[in-house]
């Protein structure tokens, strides 16, 4: 699950704001060098990829020519993100065991996708999510919905993956967080608007390549501290630890049953009503490789998140007990970039300024794989569902409909450069929460209800979508995160922090209520044409001819 994503679980101990203030890292030549070569070489892929982005379905899903092997990495590149080595590492390093069980919440969503939405997505859908929920529904209605939908969740991890970037940078490269913001910006501009889709595939390939490679290398040589023994990293650890023992069990950052329970129902099914990962679906040329792709995701992303989870502990030990580390008897007070630098001054520890700075070069990669990806969403539900769709009524040539995804994107990059400039005081813990909530009471019930409930009509569907939408948006603003943190308030109206316990099951709610309700011709003509998309879901018949088109 995106930059700095674990924040939300580290808000109580330390807010991102905190780190803002942190001296910045002193200038690494290793980092910047390598950072030069990851742009050089993302910057080739984009020209490569020019060449062969000749369509709306180049643009938008790379032709449909991607293989479920390198669509998994792809989706593992566009997953796992700063937050899963920085914010991760750091979370065990703090909590122990309990940063290992969120850690799982980030991972159990995949089952759900793989079994529930993977092959019916490919059989049903086109270029955006916006394809399937109104595969029998009203085309004008339901895609402003969808569209609605997926900026909404898009704007707000574009200001969490701005913000987070900006201030990644601004630590580990020394540059002023005003400039980092717009190198990011532009460079992700760069990828979508020449490149499309295949650049973005690509780039998402080679960060993932280089995360599972660096990870691994990272914890090898951590390892190799306590002989690859876990019995004796975990019996040092719980040594070194200031809660000894604490740290093998669980804690109290889950000890609020309803908000754990909130928090988990966001995690799991927020993923499966992302816009940027579901459309990684259309990418594939048939629902078997959309099978694979996620099979082979759910591979690197489980091997990747243990791999963080190691790195916590081996941390615990190297950088905790390091003199250096520790101001008036207190750790942290000399980590650089606060408690969510660990990750990089374990790199530092075992493998010296060099692979520090490949490390900060990949953590530079995660951010701009991510952004690339959610500006294509963005920009894809502007053009294609809005313009072509809505407005166009089908009528617009692939020519019109490039120009206006081109413009989007640079519509988006501007807003995400100026958002991340507005945003870079503040405390932006809530959006992950605001973004996964949203993503579960609005996108994720209509989604499904759209392609396995025979009764669902386009009222159902958007008064179920806009109540999940609004009240997610109400619940997380009443929240103490932002009721008390970001407002100032002395006490929250709503008193949890995630509203998916609450938001989720009022969306699907009214779905059912206004869908069972609706006697007009139009909802019994969208129960009937039910029957055809069944069919086409389960065998996918028509769905390469409506690729192709």
């Amino acid at each position: 699950m995106k930059a700095l994503l674990a924040l939300l679980a580290l808000a109580p101990l330390s807010s991102f704001a905190d780190t803002i203030t942190a001296q910045k890292q002193p200038l690494n030549l290793h980092a910047i060098g390598m950072f030069f070569v990851f742009v050089l070489a993302t910057l080739a892929i984009t020209w490569w990829a020019a060449r062969r982005t000749r369509s709306t379905a180049d643009f938008y899903t790379a032709g449909g020519g991607i293989s479920g092997f390198q669509n998994g990495l792809a989706i593992a590149g566009d997953y796992m993100s700063a937050a899963t080595l920085l914010g991760l590492t750091s979370l065990v390093f703090t909590k122990g065991y309990d940063g290992f069980v969120y850690i799982i919440g980030f991972f159990v969503g995949w089952p759900v996708i793989t079994f529930l939405m993977a092959e019916r997505l490919r059989n049903l859908g086109k270029y955006t999510f916006a394809d399937i929920v109104s595969y029998r529904l009203d085309q004008t209605r339901v895609r402003s919905f969808a569209a609605l939908g997926s900026l909404t969740v898009v704007c707000c991890y574009l200001i969490v993956q701005m913000v987070g970037a900006g201030q990644l940078i601004k630590l580990l490269f020394g540059l002023d967080y005003q400039m980092a913001v717009v190198v990011v910006g532009v460079l992700m501009l760069v990828y979508v608007i020449f490149g499309g889709m295949i650049a973005t595939t690509w780039v998402q390939i080679v960060k993932a390549v280089l995360l599972l490679a660096g990870g691994t290398t990272l914890v090898l040589m951590a390892m190799s501290e306590f002989g690859f023994s876990l019995e004796n990293l975990a019996g040092r650890a719980v040594q070194a630890h200031a809660i000894g023992n604490g740290i093998m069990g669980p804690g109290s950052m889950l000890a609020d049953p309803i908000n754990a329970v909130s928090l988990s129902l966001g995690l799991v099914f927020g993923i499966a009503g992302l816009p940027h990962i579901l459309m990684r679906f259309f990418t594939v040329p048939n629902a078997k490789e959309a099978r694979r792709s996620v099979l082979f995701a759910t591979g690197f992303i489980g091997f990747f998140f243990l791999v963080v989870c190691v790195l916590g502990y081996t941390a615990i030990v190297i950088v905790g007990t390091d003199p250096k580390y520790f101001v008036d008897g207190k750790l942290g007070g000399a980590l650089v970039g606060g408690g969510n630098m660990v990750a990089m001054h374990l790199a530092q520890a075992v493998g010296g300024n060099l692979f520090l700075g490949f490390l900060s070069a990949v953590a530079f990669a995660t951010i701009l794989a991510v952004v690339a990806g959610l500006a294509l969403a963005g920009a894809s539900a502007i053009s294609h569902d809005l313009y072509a769709t809505v407005l166009k009524k089908g009528r617009a040539s692939e020519k019109q409909e490039m120009r206006v995804s081109r413009i989007a994107t640079v519509c988006l990059g501007l807003v995400a450069i100026g958002l991340g400039l507005l945003f870079e005081q503040m405390n932006i813990a809530f959006l992950v929460g605001l973004t996964f909530g949203v993503a579960a009471s609005a996108n994720f019930p209509v989604l499904i209800m759209a392609m396995y409930w025979k009764g669902l009509t386009t009222r159902g569907a958007l008064c179920g979508g806009l109540v999940g939408l609004v009240s997610a948006l109400v619940l997380v603003i009443l929240s103490p995160a932002v009721w008390v943190t970001v407002l100032g308030h002395a006490k929250a109206i709503f008193p949890y922090d995630h509203p998916a316990l609450f938001s989720m099951p009022l969306a699907f709610a009214v779905i059912v209520l206004v869908s069972s309700l609706d006697r007009s011709a139009r909802a019994s003509r969208e129960r009937a044409a039910y029957a055809d998309q069944f069919v086409r879901a389960q065998t996918g018949l028509g769905a390469a001819a409506a690729s192709s088109h």
